[in-house]
């Protein structure tokens, strides 16, 4: 059977190559990734097939690999971040559905998951998604932007904390500045947003600054944008969202209020759904 193999590698620097995905690299007879991805991983790659694509050919990497497995080959397809986070899993499994496969027919597909954006620059801007959090794309070349902007709408009255990814390129300047004006509806204008470019790569630039101010500095593809929520908070630079149990524990004492039996039950939080939903 042929065989390919979806690798999320992280952020792009070998500290943060899991052992699996580097595994999966080395092991391939073919590599087929976007220009840049397989630059990032190009040490890795040496003496084996490389197919590379630009931005807007996903598609047709997908149907590469395909192909290549079909042959009995082992095939690698390089995303940068997750594979399965606005990579290439779902479309590998999308293009070998439409040629009729299932599970166990050949080729085989195994997914590697790798650290995404969301993780890779939170770590670098402190610890902001401490709490509930989502990702939204702010690409419309793939998904209609009244869809965008009512995620952006439902993420921001729900208080998530926001990740945005593909916030501007040079051709999309307009989405990113109608994603403020949506969040300034539901959001203070100093909520905290961390800008984080090329995480963990040499050209790498780590930006604090608030939701108000944030189009003052410069956001470009290869930016994360990471929107606090209405308790994320600075310190020293430190970018952080408590972990939301303020009621539950106390940070100025040993000891505490409740004790860990005592945490869960109904009378110290009023606020849960007790008994379910038919209560």
């Amino acid at each position: 059977m042929g065989r390919i193999l979806v690798v999320g590698f992280g952020p792009g620097s070998a500290d943060h190559m899991t052992a699996r995905a580097r595994q999966a690299i080395e092991e391939s007879d073919a590599i087929i990734g976007y220009n840049t991805y397989v630059d990032l991983v190009r040490d890795l790659i040496e003496g084996k097939e490389v197919i590379r694509t630009g931005m807007t050919e996903e598609v047709s990497r997908a149907q590469a690999a395909a192909d290549l497995a079909q042959t009995g080959r082992t095939v690698a397809v390089v995303s940068s971040g997750d594979a399965g986070v606005y990579g290439m899993a779902g479309l590998v499994y999308e293009v070998l559905i439409e040629r009729g496969w299932r599970e166990g027919d050949d080729p085989e597909v195994e997914v590697i998951p790798g650290i995404s954006a969301i993780h890779s620059c939170a770590a670098l801007l402190g610890a902001p998604i401490m709490h509930d959090a989502c990702t939204i794309s702010l690409s419309d070349h793939l998904t209609p932007w009244e869809v965008i902007a009512r995620r952006i709408e439902a993420a921001a009255q729900a208080d998530f904390v926001i990740a945005l990814y593909n916030p501007r390129s040079g051709r999309r300047t307009q989405q990113i500045v109608e994603t403020q004006r949506i969040l300034l509806r539901h959001r203070h204008p100093e909520t905290p947003v961390g800008l984080v470019k090329s995480a963990y790569r040499p050209r790498q630039a780590v930006v604090r600054t608030t939701l108000q101010d944030m189009l003052d500095h410069d956001i470009g593809m290869l930016t994360t944008v990471i929107i606090g929520n209405s308790t994320t908070f600075y310190h020293d630079g430190l970018m952080i969202t408590p972990r939301g149990y303020q009621r539950k524990y106390d940070l100025d004492t040993a000891q505490q209020r409740l004790r860990p039996g005592e945490r869960l039950r109904p009378e110290n939080e009023p606020w849960a759904l007790h008994g379910g939903c038919g209560r």
